[in-house]
């Protein structure tokens, strides 16, 4: 009897478990990272904000040229009937568009591939995990590798170019950190492995306004900062700047907002997360739990 609990994909029309999926090793979403993707949670049985994951998905399939033929409720079917089928109430779910395998033998011209779209989901993933939040979150930033250029690999279309990310992450953890944020070649703070990076400066919430992804978590943290008040900015971030303010926290589908106590060697609030990266931390499950922000999953009896 499969056992469903350890995730599953949905690929060719077809859901199976998580362990049989596979792609082509033709497929140039693998041999050459010519592929796009996204993530949506589900929490509590629902998923979260899906109609602006669904949004990003297809821009970045259109600013990619990747068309592989499913529309968006067919894909939200999928979807639902995908995580319905695992029976899992907090989960991880992507969903992926790929370049394909070539149909011409041979060929070096990415319109006779055959684009393809397939999703996956597991059991929700944390970025930073609770018990690194609860003892302290230590942020490096990397000294060895800067962010790929956005005029070299577009950073608004999520991708698995993660070349630099990787590179950061070896040096962030042979560091002692638990996650890395890359610089521009200008200095300027950009993002990290699967978030986007804030600080806190003088009542102002800022964050970069290019060279990132543009969030849909980091969306809910402008959201909730404009619901509570707080004003934000989104413009460069120097180090510099980041470096003298009074707290940084990370925005990710996986975990929500996530407070820093360090900051490659800077200590931030005496080691504990600072009231309004706590306060967003806070709101950010209370948002998971409002009705207009959920789309609630039909389980099997």
């Amino acid at each position: 009897m499969t056992d469903w609990s350890k995730g599953a994909a949905w690929m060719g029309g077809e859901i199976i478990p998580i362990a049989e999926a596979k792609i082509h090793v033709m497929d140039w979403g693998l041999t050459r990272s010519d592929i796009t993707y996204d993530v949506v949670p589900v929490k509590d049985g629902a998923f979260f904000r899906l109609p602006d994951y669904l949004d990003r998905f297809e821009a970045s399939m259109a600013s990619m040229r990747l068309a592989p033929g499913v529309t968006r409720e067919a894909l939200r079917a999928a979807l639902h009937e995908m995580v319905a089928k695992t029976g899992l109430r907090d989960a991880y779910c992507s969903m992926t568009a790929a370049r394909g395998v070539p149909l011409i033998h041979g060929s070096r011209d990415p319109r006779n591939c055959g684009n393809h779209l397939y999703a996956w989901v597991v059991p929700y993933v944390h970025v930073v995990k609770p018990d690194v939040l609860d003892r302290g979150a230590k942020l490096w930033i990397a000294k060895s590798v800067r962010r790929i250029p956005e005029d070299s690999v577009n950073p608004r279309a999520k991708n698995y170019h993660w070349g630099d990310m990787t590179a950061a992450l070896f040096e962030a953890l042979d560091e002692g950190y638990d996650t890395v944020a890359l610089l521009d070649h200008q200095g300027n703070v950009t993002e990290g492995p699967g978030f986007n990076v804030f600080c806190v400066s003088g009542g102002r919430v800022i964050t970069s306004d290019h060279g990132v992804l543009h969030g849909v978590t980091r969306k809910t943290v402008l959201d909730m900062c404009a619901e509570i008040g707080l004003p934000t900015e989104m413009r460069p971030l120097p180090l510099e700047e980041m470096m003298g303010s009074d707290e940084v926290f990370l925005s990710t589908s996986g975990g929500g907002v996530a407070p820093m106590v360090e900051v490659a060697g800077r200590i931030f609030g005496n080691g504990r997360p600072g009231p309004v990266s706590e306060r967003l931390h806070e709101l950010y499950w209370e948002w998971t739990k409002r009705a207009e922000n959920r789309e609630d999953i039909a389980y099997a009896a």
